[in-house]
């Protein structure tokens, strides 16, 4: 019998030093750092910083959105993966990207049932992450989409689940996808704050997720 696959657990708005020791020692396997247009978002002097207190065995993600070269640049310096949640095509991401591996998010309204993959196919060198549509947001928005939708694409490649998920809801998500790993930036933060109980209990009920 094949064991089942261990979901990863991306943190995501971290904007300082503090909230990456928080993240770190909650047992999250990837750090997100946002450099587009947010309110966790991170300029580009602070990034040398935040990523030097990022361990070696912890990914370190970049959010960008609609944005150039400098920025990306900037975080692949740092060994930072690149994580596109705007309208960039698949070109600009691979350009962008520099031949490494990318993230691609893809967002899926709120009611959607079923997906067309051939509508994200052309993102060859792309991790799919999926999150909910609202509209005036990228993401952080607190709302979750229909998890089931990408339940059968989850079982040929991997992709990430992001998108309302809390310390409440997130074991569901993974007891119904099996994704490849969850990302989380709201649910997981109190007034507008990384907390650290909430992290902890969110690691705690993905790896228990059975």
């Amino acid at each position: 019998m094949t064991a089942a696959r261990r979901t990863r657990v991306k943190f995501c708005g971290m904007t300082s030093v503090a909230d990456v020791s928080l993240a770190v020692d909650a047992g999250a396997d990837a750090i997100g750092v946002i450099v587009a247009e947010s309110a966790r978002r991170v300029a580009l002097a602070d990034l040398e910083a935040i990523a030097a207190a990022i361990p070696p065995y912890v990914s370190r993600i970049g959010v960008l959105a609609d944005q150039g070269h400098a920025e990306a640049d900037a975080l692949r310096a740092l060994g930072f993966t690149l994580h596109f949640s705007g309208d960039e095509s698949p070109e600009t991401c691979e350009a962008l990207a520099g031949g490494s591996a990318y993230i691609k998010v893809f967002h899926l309204d709120p009611s959607a049932v079923a997906l067309e993959p051939e509508r994200y196919a052309e993102y060859l060198g792309a991790l799919w992450m999926f999150d909910t549509n609202v509209p005036g947001t990228r993401g952080g928005s607190g709302r979750a989409f229909e998890w089931t939708s990408v339940a059968d694409l989850a079982r040929d490649r991997r992709v990430v689940v992001s998108g309302g998920l809390t310390p409440e809801t997130v074991a569901d998500c993974v007891r119904e996808v099996r994704p490849y790993a969850v990302d989380v930036r709201s649910g997981v933060e109190t007034g507008g704050r990384k907390d650290r109980a909430k992290m902890r209990a969110f690691v705690d009920a993905v790896r228990d997720a059975r």
